[in-house]
C-alpha cells in the first residue's frame, strides 16, 4: 500500500472545507451588509481581519478560501440586479426577493454570484448552497425551496450547463 494514496483525497477535502467556509462567510457578510446597511468594503475588511478562520465562542474555527469569499461578495454586489431578477423569476409569482427571509436573500445572492461566472460547475454551486440552507434551516422546508429556486436561476444564468 502506498502511503501517498490518501493525499489527493485529503487535498480535495481541504479544498472543499475552504470553499464551504468561504461560502458560509459570504452569506453572513451579505446578510450583515443588508441588515446593518454597511458597505461591501467595510464588511469584507471586518471579515478578513476578525472572522475568517477565527475561533468562535466554542473554540472552533472554520477555515475559508479568502479569494473565493471576496469573489462571491464582490460578485453579489456587482451583479445584484441581475441575480435578483433571475431569483425573482424563480420565486412564486407575486413573491419578489425583497419579501423573503433575509438569510435566504443573502444565500441566493451568494449563489447567484457564483452562477454568473463559470468558474464552478452549476450543479456544484446548487449543491453547496443547499447544504448551507440545511445548516441555516435544519428543520425547515427551506433547503428544498433553495434547491428549486437555484435550479431555475442556474438554468437561466448558465443554460449551457444543462
Amino acid at each position: 500500500m502506498n502511503p501517498n494514496d490518501d493525499k489527493p483525497n485529503d487535498k480535495r477535502a481541504d479544498r472543499r472545507a475552504l470553499s464551504s467556509g468561504a461560502r458560509l462567510y459570504a452569506v453572513q457578510a451579505l446578510y450583515q451588509m443588508e441588515a446593518a446597511g454597511q458597505s461591501a468594503e467595510r464588511v469584507t475588511r471586518e471579515f478578513e481581519l476578525f472572522r475568517l478562520g477565527a475561533d468562535d465562542e466554542d473554540g472552533q474555527s472554520l477555515p475559508a478560501d479568502e479569494t473565493l469569499f471576496n469573489r462571491v461578495v464582490d460578485g453579489a454586489v456587482t451583479w445584484q440586479s441581475r441575480i435578483d431578477q433571475a431569483t425573482d423569476r424563480g420565486l412564486v409569482a407575486k413573491w419578489p426577493i425583497d419579501r423573503i427571509d433575509p438569510v435566504l436573500r443573502a444565500l441566493f445572492r451568494a449563489a447567484g454570484a457564483e452562477l454568473v461566472t463559470p468558474q464552478t460547475p452549476a450543479k456544484v454551486v446548487i449543491t453547496e448552497y443547499v447544504r448551507l440552507a440545511e445548516a441555516f434551516f435544519p428543520d425547515g422546508r427551506e433547503p428544498k425551496f433553495v434547491n428549486a429556486v437555484l435550479d431555475h436561476v442556474a438554468r437561466e444564468l448558465r443554460p449551457e450547463a444543462f
